[in-house]
Parts: C-alpha cells; sequence; structure tokens
C-alpha cells in the first residue's frame, strides 16, 4: 500500500516546484518557515551538482540553513535588487494577497520581497483560502511602543496577543515584540494595511497585498501553480 501523502510532502512539492525557476547567476531572496526550510533544501542540493547563484536570508535561521548548504549569502543591506524570492505564507487567497509571520520574519520578508523582481509562495493545500482572516496578523512592533501599540490595535478591532516563547516574550531578529491579531469580522486587507501602517512604533505587519507575483500549492501530492494577472 502506498504511503499516504502527508502535509510535510506537500510542502516538500510545492517547494521543489518553486526551486526549479531559479537559474544560473540569480539572486535569490530565502525565506523562512517550515515551507521555506524545504526550499532551502532544494537549493543547497541544486548548488552541490553546480548551480552558481547567490542568495539574501530573510532571518538569522534561514541564514544558518544556508550556510550550512553551501549556499553562497549576501548581507541584504549591500542589496538594492533580488531576482527571485522563495517563501512561504500562513494563508493565500486566489488573488495572491498573503498573510505571513508566523516564523517571526515577516518584517524582513517584506523587504525582501518588495526588492523582488520575482517573488513566489509556496505552500501545502490548507493554507489556501477563500477569504483570509483564519490565521493572525502578526504585527512587529517596538518594546518601547508595546502598550499603546497594543491599544490602537483593539481600537482596530482586533484581539491582540503578545507572542511567546518559553513564557517569555518573543523576540524578532530586530529584538522587537509580535503581536498575533486576530479580527472578526475580517477588515478589507487594503483598508486594514493602511491603518497598521498608520500606528507609531508598529513597524511591520504580515499583510502582503502587491508583493506576491506566483503561488505553488501542494494538496495532497498534487502541485497547483497561481500566478498573478
Amino acid at each position: 500500500m502506498a504511503r499516504a501523502v502527508t502535509q510535510d510532502d506537500d510542502k516538500r512539492l510545492a517547494a521543489e516546484a518553486a526551486v526549479a525557476e531559479v537559474r544560473n547567476g540569480m539572486l535569490v531572496g530565502l525565506g523562512t518557515g517550515s515551507t521555506a526550510k524545504h526550499a532551502i533544501d532544494a537549493i543547497g542540493a541544486r548548488v552541490r551538482k553546480g548551480l552558481r547563484i547567490r542568495a539574501v536570508a530573510t532571518s538569522v535561521a534561514s541564514a544558518q540553513q544556508a550556510e550550512a548548504l553551501g549556499i553562497a549569502l549576501l548581507d541584504m543591506a549591500d542589496v538594492a535588487r533580488v531576482d527571485l524570492t522563495i517563501d512561504g505564507a500562513d494563508e493565500i487567497d486566489a488573488g495572491l494577497v498573503a498573510i505571513k509571520g508566523a516564523g517571526g520574519a515577516m518584517l524582513r520578508e517584506k523587504v525582501v520581497a518588495a526588492a523582488s523582481t520575482r517573488t513566489i509562495v509556496i505552500a501545502d493545500g490548507s493554507k489556501r483560502v477563500e477569504r483570509l482572516g483564519a490565521a493572525p496578523v502578526p504585527v512587529e512592533l517596538v518594546p518601547f511602543a508595546r502598550e499603546s501599540v497594543a491599544a490602537a490595535l483593539r481600537a482596530l478591532g482586533a484581539g491582540p496577543v503578545l507572542r511567546l516563547r518559553e513564557e517569555q516574550p518573543y523576540l524578532t531578529d530586530q529584538n522587537n515584540l509580535v503581536f498575533d491579531c486576530r479580527f472578526t469580522p475580517f477588515p478589507e486587507p487594503r483598508a486594514l494595511a493602511a491603518a497598521l501602517q498608520a500606528v507609531p512604533g508598529l513597524v511591520g505587519h504580515g499583510l502582503f497585498l502587491d508583493e506576491v507575483d506566483a503561488a505553488y500549492v501542494s494538496t495532497r501530492g498534487t502541485v497547483a501553480k497561481l500566478e498573478r494577472r
């Protein structure tokens, strides 16, 4: 009897399909999270077979993984443009609007995606939704503004929950805090993004409106490609 396809299998299949777009000479953005980890593994395997690329990483964890696989890394601080970025998502709809940030790297992920000629999201089928909102929207904020940002988020209809790790406040690679925010009902994404960006002390959020150009989504072993029109 054939083994059932697992969620992790779907993550890997979506990642491998996206990595097929990587070409010699590219500067590649490496995402963060469990699905992006599969993409970095697949890129590393191709590098061992002779693929010549350079990369920028969206987190310390992804940089460490890439270095261990022999992928040449640049500092994003020295980079203006990226050819292709491959990253995961917590949710993505048919219009390629996404919620990202479960891995805590949404600020760096957005910087790299915005600088990219092409950004691809990879996901298992559970992340593809008709309407966003089941996943919380993560926001990154400076610790100095914790309570004022929380109050502003509540005024927007959110139920902000401070993200913890081992019972201590989770800190991003920028040493900032994260609130995970649920909205009921979920607002129109562009209006919500504009409202979040206007909150002093809030430095990033996980709504990706226009950054994603394509998505590879694997459901029970079958990969579908969505392309922005």
